[in-house]
């Protein structure tokens, strides 16, 4: 098997990846349950600090694997979805899987499938081959973010020593819904006896779901830490975090949106957790000035200023929004290109990007088979008011917008990762 047979074979089973009913969850454990049991169960070869939450795990995960990998840790991190190559999901101290370990290892589960009763997921099949690659370079630790909810997730045959919440609101509610108290409980599923709950959740209601999961210890966002300080520095964000042992101040986080301190806190406190005891303040904020997150409000371009964002549902666009009026807010325009998938309400999710600020809505086809129409979208925002046009392709819209835009104009990219994905590969090259 070379690299264009191992993407052919992840190929083969991405349709299995669309279907979300409560059925297909319910089943997905006990398959990779099987897969990794046929390999020698790697998962059990190395501690885990598992993520979880609606919005931030990516960015979470990214600051902790900073920060454990800052403190001289060999450090195996698994995420989702990429943006632009299928190897970013599983990374070795924050760098992505080589293509001839990643063959050697997709290959590896392959030759395992004709001895399960069912067809793996590609979720599953990828979650299989990290928990593997992990084993096999042997990791000090593994960061490993949930797919989607937490209990019936691939990534829950893991047991966690710290596990991570960062935050709970509605997305996926037609799956692990519908009520917020619902998804509080699915994504609890990850808390393990015996393991350190870092709850980055602070609604009562749905705290109190998670401190009733059996860990040992609950550090709660707020009474145990949190971020104290956050205000707007140059190209990013200079914070104070608080935790249980420690207080850091003046840290610098090169990233944007006032949201990025409360991430940073939680990735702080979790990294305190696995260690039991604080971390130097100086190796902190050396692993924090060194983080980048892709696709998270990044700035690919300029004249026209140009921002990608990956908020997929209204709370993520909310906090995209806000940042954006923050940090960019001289901008004399904006264009915003969308993309949505299905299951999201083109019309709430335009309100919380804050559509009606911009001069021109172009919508696009999310590169997936779950890709929401563009007249849907374009729809919508002629629906409140707005100009708006449809494009064919990613690209296409990015063309148009930077056609239209002026130097001074800010050109936001956003909807779906599937979108910003495909305009970081268009806009970076």
């Amino acid at each position: 098997m070379d690299l264009d047979g191992a993407l052919a074979y992840l190929d083969d089973h991405i349709s299995r990846e669309a279907d979300l009913s409560a059925r297909a969850a319910a089943m997905r454990l006990d398959r990779i349950a099987s897969l990794v049991e046929l390999m020698g169960d790697p998962q059990q070869a190395y501690p885990v600090i598992h993520l979880t939450g609606t919005n931030g795990k990516g960015s979470t995960a990214r600051m902790l694997t900073a920060l454990l990998t800052a403190r001289g840790l060999s450090v195996g991190t698994y995420t989702s979805p990429h943006l632009e190559r299928v190897n970013e999901r599983m990374t070795w101290n924050g760098e992505p899987i080589s293509d001839g370990a990643f063959v050697e290892v997709i290959e590896a589960v392959a030759s395992l499938e004709m001895l399960l009763a069912e067809r793996p997921t590609l979720f599953e099949i990828l979650t299989a081959a990290a928990l593997r690659w992990f084993a096999d370079i042997a990791i000090d630790v593994a960061v490993v973010e949930v797919g989607l909810g937490g209990r019936w997730d691939a990534t829950n045959v893991v047991d966690g020593q710290v596990a991570v919440v960062t935050n709970v609101s509605l997305d996926h509610a037609e799956t692990i819904g519908p009520t917020l108290v619902d998804i509080a409980v699915e994504t609890a599923g990850i808390v393990k006896p015996g393991s350190t709950l870092v709850l980055g959740e602070t609604d009562p209601e749905l705290a109190a779901v998670f401190r009733s999961a059996g860990a040992a210890e609950v550090w709660a966002r707020g009474p145990d830490f949190g971020c104290d300080a956050n205000r707007l520095a140059h190209s990013g964000r200079l914070v104070e975090v608080r935790t249980p042992g420690a207080t850091y101040p003046d840290l610098y986080l090169p990233v944007h949106g006032s949201h990025q301190g409360d991430n940073a806190a939680i990735a702080l406190a979790a990294a305190e957790a696995f260690f039991g005891t604080p971390i130097d303040t100086d190796i902190v904020a050396e692993a924090l000035a060194t983080v980048r997150i892709p696709g998270r409000l990044e700035v690919v371009g300029r004249q026209p200023l140009c921002v990608l964002d990956g908020a997929h549902n209204p709370a993520g666009a909310r906090a995209a929004a806000a940042a954006i009026a923050e940090a960019f807010g001289h901008a004399s325009g904006t264009i915003l290109v969308v993309g949505l998938l299905q299951g999201k309400d083109p019309a709430e999710m335009l309100e919380a990007l804050e559509a009606r600020r911009a001069r021109l809505v172009v919508a696009c086809p999310a590169p997936s088979p779950r890709a929401l129409p563009a007249a849907e979208v374009a729809a919508a925002a002629r629906d409140m008011g707005l100009d708006a046009e449809e494009a064919a392709s990613v690209p296409e819209a990015l063309t148009r917008a930077l056609a239209v835009a002026s130097p001074d104009d800010l050109v936001l990219i956003a909807g779906s990762l599937y979108v910003v994905g495909a305009a970081r590969a268009a806009l970076v090259r």
